[in-house]
């Protein structure tokens, strides 16, 4: 049986306490951060989230979008917001993860703005 659920990894340019407050509630997400993975480039940062099977969250939309286009049949989805307020931000990850599966995820480009 495949898991329903998205795992996600969080780019360097989300803070990780997000990946921490999200754990706590039952979410299996990781941080660039605290995997120690800084400092890469955002195609050696996709090609380690589909080795991983995740969902790679960014603020960095342009540059993901690009690497979408050439990844999109590899990838496990990419989940992109602009820079919000902390609050804002766990709000609506937390609803994206509630109301998204993993196959609605996969090979997609996922804006957290549809989910005010």
């Amino acid at each position: 049986m495949e898991n329903k659920d998205v795992k996600v990894y969080l780019d360097e340019d989300v803070r990780p306490l997000l990946a921490r407050i999200l754990r706590e509630r039952g979410c299996d997400v990781i941080s660039a951060v605290e995997m120690k993975r800084t400092g890469l480039s955002d195609e050696e940062q996709i090609l380690y989230v589909i080795k991983e099977k995740r969902a790679l969250f960014t603020h960095n939309t342009k540059d993901f979008i690009k690497l979408h286009k050439k990844y999109w049949n590899e990838h496990f989805g990419i989940i992109v917001s602009e820079h919000l307020s902390f609050g804002i931000l766990l709000r609506r990850i937390s609803k994206f993860l509630a109301y998204s599966s993993f196959d609605e995820v996969k090979g997609k480009i996922n804006w957290l703005s549809s989910f005010k």
